[in-house]
């Protein structure tokens, strides 16, 4: 992901060429620190949103799965009364509610993968910048005490730092929150209702198989309301 790769980038930093070569150390090693922070509070955000992406999913699978069941208890109601041919057509509805349930369980499982793995980058990349203050910490007291006794060579000061600032500056104007948004959730604007428009040998047979399949959910179910009968 490209935020984690920018934030990567910070944390590989020569941070010993900083402090040698800048005009101000303290300043540019502080600001450095403020860019890496800024960073995890975007990988944070990111890490919400993926779960709040995963809820979504979730709650999308729970609304066919439950549609799926109430299309079911049709078909039985429509066989008590005698109407097969609406009890097939409930059946149908049903069918595609739980196939959509499915499509929406792989997608909860990649979500959550992919939230985990982010929560596990933003607690090493948190981690990361709790060793990183303190080594600047130290890196500035060693300035500071290099100043005192003419040990500090400014020369070419600013020429990597003025570099490193503006590469910073470039990565805190990125904001990349639409990243985590999944391809799955278009699938809620489907009213999950499969709609056939094409005569092809491949859909005629996929609507033999359909229909295979419906009769026998059709004939468990007479089975059932004979046997309560």
């Amino acid at each position: 992901m490209a935020l984690l790769e920018r934030v990567s980038t910070l944390l590989r930093a020569n941070i010993n060429d900083l402090i040698d070569k800048a005009e101000h150390p303290e300043k540019t090693l502080r600001q450095l620190l403020l860019d890496m922070e800024n960073q995890l509070l975007q990988v944070k955000t990111q890490v919400a949103i993926a779960i709040a992406d995963q809820h979504l999913l979730e709650k999308k699978k729970k609304e066919h799965d439950e549609a799926a069941e109430a299309w079911r208890r049709k078909a039985e109601l429509a066989v008590a009364k005698g109407q097969d041919d609406l009890a097939r057509a409930a059946l149908d509805r049903g069918l595609s509610h739980q196939q959509l349930s499915a499509g929406f369980a792989q997608q909860i499982e990649d979500q959550r993968a992919e939230a985990e793995v982010m929560r596990t980058n933003y607690g090493k990349l948190q981690q990361k910048l709790k060793e990183t203050e303190a080594r600047c910490e130290l890196l500035i007291a060693q300035n500071r005490r290099a100043r005192a006794v003419g040990k500090a060579n400014l020369a070419h000061a600013g020429s990597v730092a003025g570099n490193l600032d503006r590469s910073l500056r470039k990565m805190k104007t990125k904001v990349l929150t639409d990243e985590a948004t999944n391809s799955a959730t278009r699938l809620m604007l489907d009213d999950g209702h499969p709609n056939s428009v094409s005569d092809s040998l491949d859909d005629r047979l996929h609507r033999l198989e359909r229909d295979d399949q419906i009769e026998t959910l059709l004939g468990e179910i007479k089975g059932r309301v004979n046997r309560a009968g």
